[in-house]
């Protein structure tokens, strides 16, 4: 079988319609009524996508939404009436992947599935050639966060490590201090850029054997930071 589909809808016409279809393509669906049904479905079996009503008598698709994502990154397309606030249902408060208006064409549907599935598997082949960053003798392990230089294991702090794995991913891209800042410690941290000066200069303590000559993380004066194996 293809890909494992939930579809919610308490207008069984419409279930019984996208069931069909979606068979027809080799997934396997399953159907929900309600939104209590729906959330204990998604807490019990793994899906590949969640086409999700918002109306829905007991849970509205909205909390649905919400909760699903407290415990699952399954990417979810409402399925709504015209005139909702789609940008709000698709931003962080209830963190929707993409949505169909009513009514709509079930080709539609099929194509929006397949994009998205497409999406999905084209991030996780590269989330698996990027497990294991590797640039002149150093050798950094995404999963273990464990870095290596000739075979020999480093110790960093995590926020070191986050530093190095960033740079390591986007090679000879300058970051300015205040970028690194909110990309490594976040936008609400209270702390400034110096932070950044430290963390860069421990690291490089840490992995340089010249750090007044670094061999990896370089500066680029008036703009930032930057990776290359050099």
């Amino acid at each position: 079988m293809g890909s494992k589909v939930l579809v919610v809808d308490d207008e069984k016409l419409i279930v019984k319609g996208i069931r069909f279809s979606l068979e027809q393509d080799d997934m396997e669906v399953d159907c929900a009524y309600d939104g209590e049904e729906a959330l204990e479905m998604a807490k019990k079996k793994k899906y590949d996508i969640i086409l999700l009503d918002i109306m829905l008598p007991k849970l509205t698709g909205l909390e649905v939404c919400q909760q699903i994502r407290e415990f699952s990154s399954v990417p979810i397309v409402m399925l709504t009436a015209k005139g909702e606030d789609m940008d709000k249902i698709l931003g962080l408060e209830y963190g929707a992947d993409d949505y169909i208006t009513k009514p709509f064409n079930i080709l539609e549907v099929k194509a929006r599935i397949k994009a998205i599935m497409r999406r999905i598997s084209r991030k996780e082949e590269k989330e698996t050639v990027l497990k294991v960053l590797e640039a002149g003798e150093m050798r950094l392990d995404q999963e273990s966060r464990r870095v290596y230089i000739a075979s020999r294991e480093i110790n960093l702090t995590a926020k070191e490590f986050d530093v190095l794995e960033l740079l390591m991913l986007n090679p000879n891209k300058a970051y300015g201090r205040e970028k690194l800042l909110s990309l490594v410690w976040g936008v609400e941290y209270p702390g400034d850029v110096r932070t950044v000066d430290v963390h860069i200069r421990r690291l490089r303590e840490k992995i340089e054997t010249n750090p007044s000559e670094p061999k990896y993380v370089h500066t680029k004066w008036g703009v930032g930071y930057y990776f290359q194996a050099s």
